[in-house]
């Protein structure tokens, strides 16, 4: 039973931090990709990062370089997104998901067949 759990989302203010969790279970994150993708309302989906379970492969959408970081922790099965800089259109359900991959990583949607339910961002200007 593959099952992804984000959390970490809230309320923060322009210019705040937050950090986001993906627990994984059910599979160890070796031979996968683990992405992140928000969704704002009335938007299509976005693919925000992108990150293998080697960590040698990391990827990032020009919208959130420089501000966001992507990382995982290999003995807790878990991928993290550090959201620094924060701006309202930042404002998003954002969802991360799984991928067995041979080597890559990818920020299209189409490519990710498990996902979780997703944790609320909202950034107050």
């Amino acid at each position: 039973q593959l099952q992804l759990v984000e959390s970490g989302g809230g309320l923060v203010q322009a210019g705040g931090s937050l950090r986001l969790s993906c627990a994984a279970s059910g599979f160890t994150l070796d031979y996968y990709a683990i992405g992140w993708f928000r969704r704002a309302p009335g938007k299509e989906r976005e693919g925000v990062s992108c990150i293998r379970g080697s960590g040698n492969i990391l990827m990032y959408a020009d919208s959130v370089k420089g501000r966001f970081t992507i990382s995982r922790d290999i003995a807790n099965n878990t991928v993290y997104l550090q959201m620094n800089s924060l701006k309202p259109e930042d404002t998003a359900v954002y969802y991360c998901a799984a991928w067995r991959s041979e080597g890559v990583c990818a920020l299209t949607s189409q490519s990710f067949g498990n996902w979780g339910q997703g944790t609320q961002v909202t950034v107050a200007s």
